[in-house]
């Protein structure tokens, strides 16, 4: 599942310079780079004439050389590209020098600005001002054109990182550039994925600069993105004589009086992501709540102190997943924790089972458990921050698979760097979509998958689920049941 690897700004520049002092050459990565960025800028822009001006953030470092290169190359295919430069020519580094000599000779069009521009309705902004290294906050000059560009009407494409954005933590002291798209060079930075990171990146846009594989295959990475081609290979494979039991057999406790809906999402999600049976077990006196629920799922009450009719079922099923709907009261909490201690096939926790375990910290866990919080869940869980750091000692300490929801979600197992899934859309900050999801990883557990894996393909899926169904309901729009209506979308785009 794993694709490429996360890495912090030190890091990156450690390869470089080891990459240059073995004689890769800095200005030919430079020019693959620009050529990258001038790349994705002519996806984005269409054609010349319809588009206005590409406006070039200029700051000293190489991105402002990057952004050099792709002006020029995007000149000579017709688009009119003007340079904003913050600072005088002899204070930019010594190739960011070179590209600007070349731009202006080949008829580019530069200005040295002292005060913040005025764009205009049309065109593009190519974001060039400081770099992955860049820390502290944006002062001055510096954040006065990053206020603008913000303001501005225009899309905005950032080199590497937007500028403002501190590359290791995601933090933003003062201001920073809010793109439409980061194009990063090389490999993805820490900082895109934690705290204010991701509401300033955009989409990513990946651009390999020339790297050779033997420095990479030394790299000390934080993380890895998730591989599409990867998962797509993971998915539970279909035998045209199978049976529903084979195709994976899930029980489901979950559902408490007032709070049908959950249950029914997390069981309806089960089938629709591939599993051939689900049974759900829930409170008796709920039993007319749950009239209406779907034909093909299995309902069957319990009186939440016998639970010997759920491990009689558990002898054939390959799955449970515990929790969505299930309340907090004290007779719940005693049936939960009885049936913790006597499940034998892999479990997915949820919802009101985090709040039982965020109650009782040292409950012990089953073998083969995931763990599905979103970060303040965890937080309380953890009783501290949800840090990758504390996440990844945790699951280490109990042996148990992560899923931390959010945007972006993160995959933490015992033995593996954290799995980024940098998909999803905000319309799926409703209620009920974290249900669904507890169902589709139920579903690819008992499917055979892996616990690393099922949850990764999961995370995945939903993701694109929800992008999906923002692309018909707008972010505005989405509701948990639009997940399970285009997972089988989800599939397919995979």
């Amino acid at each position: 599942m794993d694709g490429l690897p996360v890495v912090t700004p030190q890091e990156m520049k450690r390869l470089e310079t080891l990459a240059f002092e073995a004689g890769e050459d800095e200005q030919e990565y430079m020019e693959k780079a620009g050529a990258g960025i001038s790349a994705a800028l002519e996806e984005f822009l269409v054609t010349p004439t319809s588009s206005g001006t590409v406006f070039l953030l200029v700051g000293k470092g190489n991105n402002g050389g990057d952004a050099f290169v792709a002006g020029e190359l995007l000149r000579k295919k017709g688009f009119t590209v003007s340079a904003l430069c913050l600072y005088p020519h002899e204070e930019c580094s010594t190739l960011s020098q070179k590209m600007s000599l070349r731009f202006v000779k080949a008829g580019g069009e530069m200005h040295q600005i002292t005060t913040a521009p005025k764009f205009p309705d049309g065109g593009v902004i190519l974001d060039g001002l400081v770099g992955t290294g860049f820390q502290g906050a944006a002062k001055g000059l510096l954040q006065e054109v990053i206020e603008a560009a913000n303001k501005s009407s225009l899309p905005i494409f950032a080199i590497d990182i937007p500028s403002g954005l501190n590359g290791n933590t995601g933090e933003v002291e003062t201001i920073a550039i809010k793109a439409q798209k980061t194009i990063y060079l090389g490999l993805p930075k820490i900082g895109f994925f934690l705290k204010e990171g991701w509401n300033q990146v955009g989409e990513l846009i990946h651009v390999d600069f020339g790297m050779p594989a033997k420095f990479l295959e030394e790299i000390k990475s934080e993380a890895h993105l998730i591989s599409r081609v990867r998962a797509a290979k993971a998915l539970p494979k279909i035998l045209r004589s199978r049976h529903k039991y084979q195709a994976g057999y899930v029980l489901a406790i979950a559902g408490s009086p007032g709070m049908p809906g959950a249950a029914l999402m997390s069981s309806l999600a089960v089938l629709k992501a591939g599993a051939g049976i689900v049974r759900l077990f829930y409170p008796e006196e709920m039993k007319n709540e749950l009239s209406s629920a779907p034909y093909e799922v299995i309902k069957e009450g319990w009186d939440l102190q016998d639970d010997a009719r759920i491990f009689e079922e558990a002898k054939r099923a390959k799955s449970f997943l515990i929790g969505p709907g299930m309340g907090r009261g004290p007779k719940m909490e005693k049936a939960f924790q009885a049936i913790l201690a006597k499940i034998s096939i892999p479990c997915v926790l949820d919802a009101d089972a985090l709040y039982f375990l965020a109650k009782e910290k040292e409950t012990p866990l089953p073998e083969k458990t995931i763990l599905t919080p979103h970060h303040q869940e965890m937080e309380r869980i953890l009783g501290r921050e949800s840090t990758f750091a504390n996440c990844q000692d945790y699951v280490k300490s109990k042996k148990v698979t992560l899923v931390l929801k959010g945007a972006p979600s993160v995959i933490f197992h015992p033995h593996t760097k954290p799995l980024i899934i940098p998909h999803g859309d905000p319309g799926m900050a409703t209620a009920g979509t974290g249900d669904v999801l507890t169902g589709i990883i139920a579903a690819m557990v008992a499917q055979g998958l892996d616990l690393r894996s099922a949850s990764a393909l999961a995370v995945l899926l939903h993701g694109l689920s929800g992008e999906i169904a923002a692309s018909h309901e707008t972010s505005y729009g989405v509701v948990a049941t639009d997940l399970i209506h285009f997972l089988p979308d989800a599939i397919q785009a995979l």
